[in-house]
């Protein structure tokens, strides 16, 4: 029996990035963004109002049936408004030269939550 040396240079973490490599992460579904006192009293911020407008002028309607945008009150003058975007709605919102302050991601939006605009998430 022989050993290659190269066998036992060879660490657990080397072990744990050759597997994970291999499960690529899926996205989280849902982006949380914070939207201040300020954000919230400029209509332009608000996806109901702005996002199709936007869809419709750049010729990406068929987005409509992917884009999912959920909405909560906040609790604070920095985080009045917590909009919960899909992928898509994310994707778009930044096209559309908005900078979102994304304050952490989730699978989905909290039941609490209402369909501001776009199609309800689905599992």
């Amino acid at each position: 029996m022989s050993i290659l040396i190269s066998d036992w240079l060879h660490t657990s973490n080397d072990l744990l990035r050759r597997l994970t490599e291999k499960h690529v992460p899926t996205p989280p579904g849902y982006h949380v963004i914070a939207q201040a006192v300020e954000e919230v009293q400029n209509l332009e911020n608000a996806p109901a109002l702005s996002m199709q407008k936007y869809l419709e002028e750049s010729g990406n309607t068929s987005l409509l049936r992917t884009i999912s945008v959920y909405s909560l009150h906040g609790e604070s003058c920095e985080q009045l408004r917590l909009l919960y975007m899909n992928a898509p709605a994310i994707r778009v919102w930044r096209q559309m030269g908005r900078v979102p302050t994304v304050i952490g991601s989730q699978a989905r939006p909290p039941h609490t939550a209402l369909l501001t605009f776009g199609v309800p998430f689905s599992e």
